[in-house]
């Protein structure tokens, strides 16, 4: 991880100093990925440090440039950014991913954010989303929302939903009570801050029940946790 900004728990840039977010960027597309480099090129903080224009050159490419953030298409000819991100979150200290789409709910979103995904992005966001999304996950943030989340989970059809439900609740039973419920917080999109106000504890300690939370069940990060609680349930008002 970059020694860059950080971002505060109302998702504000935070002021620091540090080595630029490193940047990989992996589209089948040409002019998308010429586009994004453009976006990206012009701020301070952030270096596009490599391109890549199938899944099966990213691993290749992870090794030669080692970037902090892949930005990955979803639909490519060869691998798929499904099975790219998949293989990247087994690698020992992955970069973070945020998949590009041009679709608001697709099931290989929803499946490479339970791989370990940190978000996703349309690909006509507004450059200032893209380069908000980029420093956000670069610090270990979340950048999806528990509406969207909510609605991707609703709108791709899942004959596992069931066996889902009840595997989730196995993986949070491992849990301690405190434990559970800030990793239902975490479903509901609730920042540190707001937890602690909610559960009556210090931001610190909030970090550390979320870091025992990914540990104890595995899990790369809170967007994983998100849809865990999802999946188990516990989220709906």
């Amino acid at each position: 991880m970059a020694a860059v900004a950080g971002v505060s728990d109302t998702g504000a840039p935070t002021a620091g100093t540090g080595a630029p977010i490193r940047v990989l960027i992996v589209d089948d597309d040409a002019l998308v990925r010429a586009g994004l480099a453009m976006i990206l090129g012009g701020a301070t903080d952030i270096a596009v440090v490599g391109e890549a224009s199938d899944g099966a050159e990213v691993a290749a490419a992870v090794r030669s440039y080692a970037p902090d953030v892949v930005l990955m298409d979803i639909r490519m000819p060869r691998l798929d950014g499904l099975a790219a991100t998949e293989g990247l979150r087994r690698r020992p200290e992955p970069p973070e991913v945020i998949v590009l789409t041009t679709f608001h709910a697709d099931e290989y979103v929803l499946r490479a954010l339970r791989a370990g995904a940190s978000g996703f992005l349309l690909k006509d966001t507004p450059p200032a989303e893209i380069l908000r999304a980029v420093r956000r996950v670069a610090v270990g943030e979340p950048m999806l929302s528990p509406a969207v989340t909510r609605r991707l989970i609703d709108h791709v059809s899942d004959t596992g939903a069931d066996g889902r439900r009840r595997y989730a609740l196995e993986l949070l039973g491992r849990l301690s009570e405190r434990e559970r419920e800030v990793a239902v917080a975490v479903g509901r999109g609730k920042s540190n801050a707001e937890i602690s106000g909610e559960l009556f504890m210090s931001v610190a300690t909030v970090k550390a029940h979320v870091s025992r939370v990914l540990t104890k069940l595995e899990l790369n990060n809170r967007v994983q946790v998100a849809l865990l609680a999802h999946d188990a349930g516990l989220t709906l008002p």
